[in-house]
């Protein structure tokens, strides 16, 4: 047996088996799944570990795992797809559960942020709270701040929070920013004071660098080598700071792209702030960067109007790539990070989603999706999820150009974030002011104070009718409201 696997009979030609398995690599499941027909030789390599192994880590299964993990990675593989295919199912039909989470009592929601899962809420009582949308037990559920106990409702709001795997910040109108640790407790671990109000809040979802920007000061921060918190960087720029984005993957020396009124910025650690884009009069409206490009809207003013496009720069040539778009309303968002390659999703104050094709810089899809302007959009290899001024949150199929479903709310979404089995959503209401303050209710709490709903689509994992796995404090038993989505929220598909 041992020679005729070592001589693998190929056409007219014997092939080492080494050789075999290098040719079969490039050969998809179902053209493995062929030559396993063609006789037990073959068989033997198309089902080779190394070759399922492979084909697991392209299509994004298991990526963490090494190839002694498991001892079958075909059967892995197929469920892998199988749960897949679930997964898409339910987002498709709304089959799932839904949990709305608990708010402050006498408390207005300013700002939501969420990573893997993990929810950061602040509010205009100058609480912050983190809730864990997968597993009940969480060490930070409440982060406390610095502020004197002995003056209740003194605290400022919190202007901005960002989360990533490990950290959690929020900047207060006042100009404080706190940063927490969240593997080791719910007090902050650095604390760092700016003159003015802080403008814009930037976290990596990767290390531990912090941006702010605050009058016409942007400020880089991460710990030092001891672990330390200082200043990595710090740029003047020449006008008030509106979005302001931390680049990925930079490593060791931080990178962020900032726009302040009709100026975009380059910053780079141990370097002064580089103008990346300045056209006199045209306000950039929207920001967005991946690990090696940057997209932001721009406003066309004028005697000469353009329409309002997105440009696309090369951080590392610093030079436009694409000039998208030609539409009549603002681009409000622009989502370039978690968009498919080459392509990339926007939403416009004209009502319309669009997917931008960024090797022919055309619109591949424009959706009239939203009664009034869309405010945050995301997309993947499938579908989108965009939320609108109006508070109503829609689900495309966009390859079949077909809306699956959608969920209203009172206020503006402003947060959208979602895996292929998790769905997080913020509603952020314009004014910040408690209303109904005697009749603290759920009720009252829709309607005036915002609202965070986590969905989860994962039913071999949770059960439709099972509480939403969501940290909880002691004190706040308000129970979660959970439902299968198709009965909770009916709406005829297009």
């Amino acid at each position: 047996i041992r020679n005729e696997m070592d001589d693998v009979p190929f056409f007219d030609i014997q092939l080492p088996y080494e050789l075999a398995i290098n040719i079969f690599q490039y050969l998809d499941r179902k053209e493995l799944g062929r030559c396993a027909q063609v006789s037990k030789t073959w068989k033997v390599i198309a089902e080779d570990e190394v070759l399922w192994y492979r084909l697991c880590q392209q299509e994004g299964h298991l990526p963490e795992s090494s190839i002694s993990d498991y001892s079958c990675w075909k059967l892995i593989f197929q469920e892998c797809r199988a749960k897949e295919h679930m997964l898409r199912t339910n987002w498709k039909n709304r089959k799932g559960a839904v949990s709305e989470l608990e708010h402050i009592p006498d408390a207005v929601l300013c700002d939501v942020h969420s990573h893997d899962g993990v929810v950061i809420a602040g509010y205009t009582s100058g609480d912050v709270r983190v809730w864990d949308t997968r597993t009940w037990d969480y060490t930070a559920p409440f982060l406390e701040s610095d502020y004197e106990e002995d003056e209740p409702g003194m605290q400022p709001y919190v202007s901005f929070v960002r989360i990533n795997s490990s950290l959690a910040v929020a900047a207060y109108e006042d100009g404080f920013l706190n940063i927490w640790d969240l593997r080791t407790g719910r007090y902050p671990i650095h604390r760092f004071e700016h003159d003015a109000r802080i403008q814009a809040l930037a976290l990596s979802q990767e290390d531990a660098t912090v941006a702010t920007a605050s009058a016409f000061d942007v400020v880089m921060l991460r710990p030092n080598e001891e672990g330390y918190w200082q200043i990595a960087a710090e740029f003047e720029v020449q006008k008030l700071v509106d979005y302001l984005e931390i680049v990925p993957g930079t490593g060791r020396y931080p990178v962020a792209v900032a726009t302040a009124g009709d100026l975009v910025y380059l910053l780079k650690a141990e370097d002064s702030a580089r103008t990346l884009h300045y056209v006199y009069g045209q306000p950039v409206t929207c920001l967005d960067v991946s690990s090696n490009q940057a997209a932001f809207g721009v406003k066309s003013l004028g005697w000469v109007y353009e329409g309002n496009k997105i440009l696309v720069y090369s951080l590392e040539a610093e030079r436009c790539l694409s000039k998208l778009g030609n539409a009549l309303g603002d681009f409000t968002c622009v989502n370039l990070r978690d968009s498919p390659p080459n392509l990339m999703v926007s939403g416009n104050m004209d009502r319309r989603v669009r997917i931008h094709d960024l090797r022919t810089d055309t619109i591949a899809l424009s959706i009239s999706a939203h009664q009034l302007g869309v405010s945050s959009v995301q997309m993947d290899d499938w579908k989108i999820v965009s939320g609108g001024e109006e508070g109503l949150v829609s689900v495309w199929d966009y390859r079949m150009n077909q809306k699956l479903w959608e969920v209203h709310s009172r206020h503006p979404v402003r947060h959208i974030s979602f895996n292929c089995h998790r769905l997080i959503t913020a509603h952020v209401p314009y004014e910040r002011v408690v209303r109904n303050a005697d009749l603290d209710n759920f009720v009252t709490h829709r309607r005036h104070r915002g609202l965070i709903q986590a969905y989860e689509f994962a039913v071999e994992r949770l059960a439709f009718q099972s509480t939403v796995p969501i940290c909880r404090s002691s004190c706040d038993t308000i129970p979660g409201y959970n439902y299968d989505l198709a009965l909770a929220f009916p709406c005829d598909d297009i």
